[in-house]
């Protein structure tokens, strides 16, 4: 069981609020739920996030994934910049599990 946090920032017109991508691994059938009030278009992303990964040569975690968004009633609308964070946590839990 591993958990990865990373801190960002979001982009809603000229303001920036503080975004905080949590990344949750454990054992399961592999799977990627997003939890944190997401829109439709976050949740597609997570087909983005898995074919980025893929793309780049990289392997993709071969496990149950849980990415929470916060905060929660911050409207994630697609957009922001979010696609990278969660490529960048998701790839950071993944190597912490290697070791």
């Amino acid at each position: 069981m591993s958990l990865s946090i990373v801190h960002s920032r979001a982009q809603i017109g000229v303001d920036a609020p503080a975004v905080t991508v949590e990344v949750h691994l454990a054992n399961g059938l592999p799977s990627l739920t997003m939890v944190g009030l997401p829109e439709a278009a976050v949740k597609e992303s997570k087909d983005r996030v898995r074919s980025a990964i893929i793309n780049s040569g990289l392997q993709f975690p071969p496990r149950r994934i849980t990415l929470n968004l916060a905060p929660a009633d911050l409207p994630k609308d697609g957009g922001h910049g979010l696609d990278g964070v969660m490529d960048a946590t998701c790839l950071s839990i993944h190597a912490m599990d290697k070791k």
